[in-house]
Parts: structure tokens; sequence; C-alpha cells
């Protein structure tokens, strides 16, 4: 099975967009589902349901950090490419989906849907395997 298709096994379950990419790569980050389901349960619907960033881009934000952070609570030296990793996967998600906000990809004030909450989650989990060279 494709991380694709666990991702919308999640989101059939009622997990979020955020959650349904989240775990669907998560423990090869090392990170146990329960703590990645918990992480990405504020971020559905647009950030706390806000229609803000779609859920599926933060939850592949999440995996940058969880892929690239140096994790040193000291001196973190990480931040500056893990931001560029976040740049690129979210010009690639624009580029397949047409918008970066829930409610723009939903057609929310338009009434034109750019991308369905599952075809978004397919996006997600692609930007985040292409960029973060998982599979």
């Amino acid at each position: 099975m494709t991380n694709q298709e666990k991702a919308i096994q999640y989101h059939d379950r009622k997990y979020n967009c955020c959650q349904s990419v989240l775990l669907s790569l998560c423990e090869q980050l090392g990170v146990d589902k329960k703590t990645a389901f918990r992480m990405g349960e504020g971020f559905g619907l647009g950030m706390g349901s806000m229609q803000n960033t779609c859920g599926a881009l933060s939850g592949a934000v999440m995996l940058a950090g969880l892929r690239n952070s140096d994790a040193d609570l000291d001196d973190p030296k990480t931040k500056a490419e893990t931001y560029k990793l976040c740049q690129e996967m979210t010009e690639k998600f624009v580029e397949k989906t047409g918008a970066l906000l829930c409610k723009d990809l939903k057609g929310i004030e338009t009434g034109k849907m750019l991308c369905s909450c599952p075809d978004c989650i397919r996006q997600g989990v692609t930007v985040a395997e292409d960029v973060l060279g998982l599979k």
C-alpha cells in the first residue's frame, strides 16, 4: 500500500487532513502514530477550523521538521534549512492544487472548488515524499 493510500484510509477513518498526511509517514521518521495524531489534531479545517493553511500541507511541514531538525535545544542550527524545505513543499503544493488556504481550495468564497480534501492529502504526501526523500 502506498503512503497516499494509507493517508486516504486515515482520512476515511475521520482523521483530519493534517493527521492523515502526518500519520502516513511519521513512523519512517521515528515518531509513533499516537504522538503524530495528537500533534496534528488542531490543524484540521485550515488550522483550527479557521480556513487558513491547508491541513494536508501543515502535516507535510511537520514532517519536514521531524526529518531535518537537529533537535539541539541548546544551539539549534537547522531552522534555515528546514524553512527552505518547507518553502519548496509549499511551492510544489500550490502548483499542484492551485492554492494554499483551505477556504480557497474549497471555494468557500468563490463557489469554485480547486482541490478536494482527498486530493490535497495526496498532494501533501507527494510533496513530503519528494522533497524529504521519503517513500
